[in-house]
C-alpha cells in the first residue's frame, strides 16, 4: 500500500464533506491523504428515476470498482446508498457516528407550514418532488391525492430546480442539507416518515485483504450506530428489497436495549405494514432479521410479491 491513502469520493459537495470528514481524522491519527473525484453513474444520468433504473448502488459502483482496481485505498459512502451485500474483495473499514436520520420537507410555491403540518394555500393536491419511492409511498399514504414529481442531482441541483419550479415542495434527507450548510429556513423536520436504512450514516469501505487501511479506519467507527444500522440492513436484506421498494427501518439503542421499527409499503401508498421488535442489546444480533421474518409473517410476503409482478 502506498504512504499516502488514497480517499475516492464522488463529485457533489456533499460526497466530497463526507470523506474530507475521513480525511481529517486519518490526518489527526497521523496518516497522509489525497482525495480522489470519481463520478458515479447515478451522478451522470439525472433524468431517468432511480427506481426505474434497476441497479442497486448506482452511486456506489464506481467507487468500488477503482477501489477493486487499485486506483484508491478508501471508498467513503453514504450508508444508505450501498447495497446490503458487499462487492466481493471489498469490506466494511468503519461506520462514522451517525448525524439526523430524519427526512426533510423543504417548502416550494403555493404552501405554508401550521403547528409542524404542510397546507396547501390553495384547496389542491399537493405537487411534491422526491426520486425516492420510499418517501413518495409514505408521503401518498399520509396525503393521498398528491402529485409526486421526480427530482433528481445533488442537493444544491435539487434545490435550484425547486426554486425554478411551481412544486409545493420536495422531500431531502436532513443530514445531507445540513452538513454542507443549505437546509432552508422555510422546511420542516418530517417526523412522521420513517427513514431509509442506514440514512444519515456514513459507510469506509476498503479493500478486504489490506489490513493496513482496515486497522488505520478502525478508530474511527462508531459502534452504536453499527450496531443500529446492521439491523436496518438486516431488515431490508432478509425483505430482499432493493431501490425500487418502499422499505424503512429505525433502530435505536437504548437502556442496554436495541429497538426497531420498520415498515413495507405499496409504491402508491395504499398499503402499509410495520412491525416494532425490542430486545436485550446482547442478544441483538438477529433483531433486524427477526423483525423481517415477522413482518412477511403478516401480509408482507403477499405485499413484496405484488410489488415484484408490478415490476415485472
Amino acid at each position: 500500500m502506498p504512504d499516502t491513502l488514497r480517499i475516492g469520493t464522488r463529485e457533489s459537495q456533499l460526497a466530497v464533506w463526507q470523506a474530507t470528514q475521513v480525511s481529517d481524522l486519518l490526518t489527526a491519527a497521523g496518516y497522509k491523504t489525497e482525495l480522489v473525484y470519481i463520478k458515479s453513474e447515478g451522478d451522470i444520468n439525472l433524468t431517468t428515476p432511480l427506481y426505474e433504473m434497476g441497479v442497486q448502488g448506482i452511486f456506489t459502483r464506481s467507487l468500488d470498482i477503482a477501489l477493486l482496481n487499485n486506483r484508491i485505498d478508501i471508498a467513503v459512502h453514504s450508508m444508505k446508498d450501498v447495497p446490503v451485500v458487499l462487492p466481493k474483495g471489498i469490506t466494511q473499514a468503519a461506520v462514522l457516528k451517525r448525524g439526523s436520520y430524519k427526512d426533510l420537507l423543504v417548502a416550494g410555491k403555493g404552501i405554508q407550514f401550521i403547528n409542524n403540518e404542510p397546507v396547501p394555500d390553495q384547496a389542491s393536491p399537493f405537487i411534491i418532488a422526491t426520486s425516492s419511492i420510499r418517501r413518495k409511498a409514505q408521503w401518498l399514504h399520509r396525503y393521498p391525492g398528491s402529485r409526486m414529481e421526480n427530482l433528481r442531482g445533488n442537493v444544491n441541483t435539487r434545490l435550484k430546480k425547486l426554486a425554478e419550479s411551481e412544486w409545493n415542495g420536495a422531500i431531502f434527507a436532513a443530514a445531507g442539507l445540513e452538513r454542507v450548510g443549505l437546509r432552508p429556513e422555510n422546511s420542516i423536520e418530517l417526523d412522521w416518515m420513517l427513514p431509509a436504512p442506514a440514512q444519515g450514516a456514513i459507510m469506509v469501505v476498503c479493500r478486504l485483504e489490506d489490513r493496513r487501511t482496515w486497522n488505520a479506519c478502525q478508530p474511527m467507527n462508531d459502534e452504536h450506530t453499527a450496531i443500529c444500522v446492521k439491523a436496518e440492513r438486516d431488515f431490508l436484506k432478509t425483505l430482499m428489497g432493493g431501490c425500487s421498494t418502499p422499505i424503512s427501518a429505525l433502530a435505536g439503542a437504548n437502556d442496554g436495549r436495541l429497538k426497531i421499527t420498520g415498515n413495507i409499503l405499496s409504491p402508491d401508498g395504499t398499503q402499509k405494514l410495520e412491525v416494532e421488535k425490542e430486545t436485550l442489546l446482547e442478544k441483538s444480533y438477529s433483531l433486524g432479521v427477526d423483525a423481517a421474518l415477522e413482518i412477511l409473517d403478516n401480509g408482507g410476503e403477499q405485499l413484496m410479491k405484488a410489488i415484484r409482478n408490478s415490476e415485472g
